[in-house]
């Protein structure tokens, strides 16, 4: 089955709403930007989208790529007067990215980038959020039912965003977990795995041949390809699997979505106390 991204992220942002709308009002997100790419214009300009979806409003804070330093970007994020501070990833070249998400404050971090927040979901504390890719994942597995529990997966890469909170995530969910550096070329136990998670950003190099019959392939890998947005795993794999997520249309609309529930738990935290 391959899984209608858009869909899912449309009951996510739909299940946002309802909740932002019992608040005295909407909640308001700032984004700090210190990147003028296209990749990144386009971004923000479904993130806006998107926010408006789950009852937000998103605002954004730019900076110039080349000469903004870390402290000044430091010191936005700390300044902010929103619910929740989104910092939007990659900053230009002269700052510490590092150094700028763990400004975040925890009661601000949707997108679960800072140090802090990143250890309260690892410790699976009962409060912490789960990032949004992470988030996807558990999404895309409840609506069909499927409970990691037991089961063998594997995880490609060990991203910040991608990677390492996956990983984490199916773990706490009693997974038995696999993590492979794709550096290392280990692709054999794939043909083991009930549950593939890929993020690394390499177009089409999963392959029909490489998985289980019947495995849950979740692409959450993108790049360019020919011009085109392109996933980890070719589309060939697709009849091959229980469930497979497409490159775009997938896994991308779903974090996106998560990202503005998360902020909308930040602010139901911050108004209701």
């Amino acid at each position: 089955m391959i899984i209608d991204g858009r869909t899912l992220a449309g009951e996510v942002l739909a299940r946002a709403k309802a909740r932002a709308q019992m608040l005295p009002r909407a909640p308001r997100i700032l984004a700090i930007v210190a990147n003028d790419t296209p990749a990144t214009k386009s971004y923000l300009a479904i993130k806006k989208k998107r926010a408006e979806d789950a009852g937000c409003v998103l605002e954004e804070l730019h900076f110039d790529a080349h000469a903004a330093t870390t402290e000044e970007l430091r010191s936005a994020v700390i300044a902010a007067e929103a619910d929740a501070v989104i910092v939007q990833l990659p900053l230009g070249e002269r700052t510490d990215a590092r150094i700028v998400c763990d400004a975040i404050p925890l009661s601000k971090d949707a997108d679960v980038l800072s140090t802090v927040a990143r250890m309260k979901f690892e410790a699976d504390e009962h409060d912490a959020l789960i990032p949004p890719v992470a988030g996807a994942v558990a999404e895309i597995l409840g609506a069909r039912n499927i409970d990691p529990a037991g089961k063998r997966a594997v995880v490609i890469g060990s991203g910040w965003l991608v990677g390492k909170p996956c990983a984490t995530w199916l773990s706490h969910k009693k997974a038995d977990v696999t993590h492979l550096s794709f550096r290392s070329g280990n692709v054999a136990p794939l043909r083991e795995a009930d549950i593939v998670v890929s993020g690394v950003g390499s177009p089409h190099f999963i392959k029909p041949e490489m998985l289980k019959p019947g495995a849950v392939l979740i692409d959450a890998g993108t790049s360019e390809s020919g011009g085109t947005l392109a996933g980890d795993a070719d589309s060939s794999c697709a009849p091959v699997c229980t469930l497979f997520t497409p490159v775009p249309g997938g896994v991308g609309p779903i974090a996106v979505a998560k990202l503005f529930e998360n902020a909308v738990a930040l602010a139901e935290r911050t108004m209701n106390t």
